[in-house]
């Protein structure tokens, strides 16, 4: 199945993206690059996509095993590449921080879920997404 989301470039730096349900987001270049740094960048919504796809499919998961991760966070940091080298993402360090009843039997599979997120799973080798877990 494919999802189409429109996206239009409406000058100084940003787009407006429109997803086919009706929500919008609009995206800036960071100051660094000469953008207002108003919103999240392109690259910034990739780390914020891998925060989010780890929780969603660990939730789902831990969901069909009768477990609820109403709570659990995600902190994400974005390493971008220095010059001389092209910019492009180097490092997407997470820490997932989940409730301290889920069940140490289930922790593993939980765990095993997230790391094997579609996004994750999308990145390519050479960008370092260490995952930290944390039970609270």
């Amino acid at each position: 199945m494919a999802v189409e989301i429109s996206t239009k470039y409406i000058g100084n730096k940003k787009c407006d993206l429109i997803h086919p349900e009706g929500s919008t987001l609009r995206t800036d270049a960071p100051k660094e690059i000469g953008g207002d740094a108003t919103g999240f960048s392109p690259t910034d919504l990739v780390a914020a996509g891998l925060a989010s796809c780890i929780l969603t499919t660990m939730a789902m998961f831990a969901q069909r095993h009768g477990i609820d991760l109403a709570g659990a966070t995600a902190k994400i940091e974005k390493h971008m590449t220095q010059p001389p080298v092209q910019r492009r993402i180097e490092r997407l360090p997470v820490v997932i921080t989940l409730p301290a009843n889920v069940p140490s039997e289930m922790r593993d599979k939980i765990e095993h879920a997230g790391n094997t997120c579609p996004v994750k799973m999308s990145l390519p080798t050479d960008v370092d997404a260490p995952i930290e877990y944390q039970y609270r």
